[in-house]
């Protein structure tokens, strides 16, 4: 299918999602066409989002502003609106396949709000990251205020929701925004596929149930139960066969 805001493709088990909107930024085409795109992923068991140019700028005001402001002052209309923009973002959080946001350059608004529906995040020494909204008059409301707190602390997550300020690629991995820094969008994009192609090879089941119970974020015993339960309804007589014969680390020999 041809979309006109991002491209879809496929090398063996892994999917590429890239956005390509002319000015970096997400218009009204990208909360449409990221579900679509989303279906289409098939047999694919790893994804990887980026950027054609920089990973998103936020939102394309220019275009979206006519979608939202109708809806101004109305709660219901205007929750109807952003449906849309939760839906591609969830749907994305939801995947049961891991997903890597390769980040270069700015990493903005809706932008960085999208990369923390993610799994796993890398960037390139040269990326930014703002979640600028408050100083345009904006509460962010497609996830980044839930998701931030999360990844990065709740101070830090305050910081750069009301401050609205810049970090660094160097700052994103000190907070643990990012686990990985590449020297260059280049060095990026070749790790991010590397990775993908490494998680595309494991046991899906194992993935997914390890993808569930990250995210369902459930008091200790319960996550544990249901970390159990999932085990019992997809652990195979091969998985345990493996586990025998993988080489397994020795404990240290007593001097004593």
């Amino acid at each position: 299918m041809t979309y006109e805001s991002l491209r879809l493709s496929r090398s063996g088990q892994v999917a590429t999602l890239t956005f390509i909107h002319p000015k970096g930024a997400f218009g009204p085409a990208t909360w449409r066409e990221v579900p679509q795109a989303l279906s289409e992923l098939g047999e694919a068991r790893a994804l990887i989002v980026r950027g054609e140019r920089a990973f998103s700028v936020g939102l394309d005001l220019g275009a979206t502003a006519p979608v939202i402001a109708p809806a101004l002052g109305d709660p219901a209309k205007f929750a109807a609106v952003v449906a849309g923009m939760h839906a591609a973002i969830e749907g994305l959080a939801a995947l049961p396949i891991p997903v890597i946001a390769a980040i270069d350059g700015w990493c903005i608004g809706a932008g960085l709000e999208l990369a923390a529906a993610c799994d796993l995040r890398l960037c390139s020494a040269g990326a930014r990251f703002s979640l600028p909204e408050v100083k345009l008059g904006i509460t962010a409301d497609l996830g980044g205020l839930q998701r931030l707190p999360e990844l990065i602390g709740r101070g830090r997550a305050a910081h750069l929701a009301l401050t609205g300020d810049p970090i660094d690629a160097a700052t994103a991995e000190r907070w643990g925004l990012v686990t990985e820094v590449h020297p260059d969008a280049g060095a990026l994009y070749a790790r991010a596929d590397a990775l993908a192609a490494g998680l595309a090879a494991l046991p899906p089941k194992a993935v997914e149930g390890t993808k569930r119970i990250l995210a369902d974020g459930l008091p200790h015993a319960q996550s544990l139960a249901a970390a159990v339960e999932w085990n019992a309804r997809h652990m195979t007589v091969e998985a345990l066969k493996l586990s025998a014969v993988s080489p397994q680390r020795s404990a240290p020999e007593s001097k004593s």
